[in-house]
């Protein structure tokens, strides 16, 4: 699942075509995809104006006049196909042409600049929502949600007052999106290396029994704000299905010092351990058992 810098990336890739742009008409080719899609889906968005493209973890947001907010989410395998857009999008070196049309092209936006932004998702698990702009905070996908880890919210006090008790694993904890939003198995391997902690460590380690934050509290949000501004500005990462709006791929995979190095060297500095793979919650979890802690 696109985790929240490949999230970032289509959003940033988005905004220069969606942002001020008015939907002349939406193209709905299939009543659901996760779940059904609005009522009267395409008839409440055609004339619209989208005011504003934002993100909340790994969520997708158009504001729309009229007070209203489209949420996108990407599930598993979706990906946005833009066409018609006279600007740029930023083609480089691992760009990859897109594929023609086909029959998981879901959802098409068609704008008055005459460009389509086409939603396409095979598997399905992604999910388009229309929800009052009063009532966003409060939506059920969204009211639970911990702070921003690139926001003035998260901290490392912030962190040991939510880890402060927890009996659970280090690397589950983060994976709650109740304590960080956006963060996925990718990002906190990598940036558990970095911070050299190991995901099996107790959770409540990174608080003092008064609640405040240890050492490595400190360093583990030092990483984790690293490592996702460091995987934004390569574009995320490409594994299986992500794709930035221009077919570019991210090549943040290529900066991976742990995840899916099983059996290599340890990038750290004079630690002669070799990355592990172990699984945990049913995920894999890649770290060196030497240097992490």
């Amino acid at each position: 699942m696109p985790e929240l810098p490949e999230v970032e990336t289509v959003r940033r890739g988005l905004m220069p075509v969606l942002q001020g742009a008015v939907i002349e008409a939406a193209e709905a080719r299939r009543p659901d995809l996760r779940w059904p899609l609005p009522d009267q889906f395409a008839d409440r968005l055609a004339g619209r104006r989208i005011e504003a493209v934002g993100r909340r973890a790994k969520y997708l947001l158009a504001d729309l006049d009229g007070g209203e907010v489209l949420i996108l989410h990407l599930g598993m395998s979706g990906s946005i196909r833009i066409e018609g857009w006279q600007g740029s999008t930023r083609p480089g070196a691992f760009h990859h042409p897109r594929g023609a049309p086909g029959p998981h092209d879901h959802v098409v936006f068609h704008l008055a600049s005459g460009a389509t932004v086409t939603f396409n998702d095979p598997r399905r698990f992604g999910a388009i929502l229309l929800v009052p702009y009063d009532r966003l905070d409060s939506h059920p996908l969204l009211r639970n949600l911990g702070p921003e880890p690139l926001g003035n919210h998260f901290s490392a006090a912030h962190l040991a007052q939510a880890l402060a008790g927890r009996r659970t694993s280090l690397k589950a904890a983060l994976l709650d999106q109740k304590v960080v939003a956006g963060l996925g198995n990718i990002y906190v391997c990598e940036a558990l290396s970095r911070a050299h902690l190991s995901p099996r460590r107790l959770a409540s380690t990174l608080a003092t029994k008064a609640g405040a934050p240890t050492q490595r509290a400190e360093r583990l949000v030092v990483a984790i704000r690293d490592v996702l501004r460091e995987a934004i500005q390569a574009g995320g990462s490409s594994l299986r299905d992500h794709r930035r709006v221009d077919g570019e791929l991210g090549y943040f995979q290529h900066s991976f010092r742990v995840y899916d190095r099983e059996d290599q060297p340890c990038p750290t500095y004079r630690c002669k351990g070799r990355v592990q793979r172990i699984v945990q919650g049913a995920r894999s979890t890649f770290f060196c058992p030497v240097c992490q802690r």
